[in-house]
C-alpha cells in the first residue's frame, strides 16, 4: 500500500493537484504491480512564509506570486 506524500508550496489549482494525483496514482500502480485503491496520495501544502532555502524565507527571496505561473490562484 503505496503512502505517496507531496511536500509543496501552496497556490496549485484543484484541477492541478487532480491531474497530478492521477498521474502519481497511475505510475505507482504500473511500477510497483499495485491496485489503484491501494495508493494513497497527500498534499502537505506550506506558505512561501514557512519554507526558506540558503537562510532566506522563500517570501522574501523570491516575492510574491513566485512558483505560481500557469495556476488559478
Amino acid at each position: 500500500m503505496p503512502f505517496i506524500q507531496i511536500k509543496m508550496a501552496k497556490g496549485r489549482s484543484t484541477a492541478q493537484k487532480q491531474e497530478f494525483v492521477e498521474a502519481i496514482t497511475r505510475e505507482a500502480v504500473r511500477i510497483l504491480q499495485v491496485k489503484p485503491e491501494w495508493v494513497t496520495v497527500v498534499f502537505d501544502e506550506y506558505s512561501r512564509d514557512n519554507w526558506a532555502t540558503g537562510g532566506e524565507l522563500h517570501s522574501i527571496k523570491f516575492g510574491a506570486g513566485f512558483g505560481k505561473q500557469g495556476t488559478d490562484n
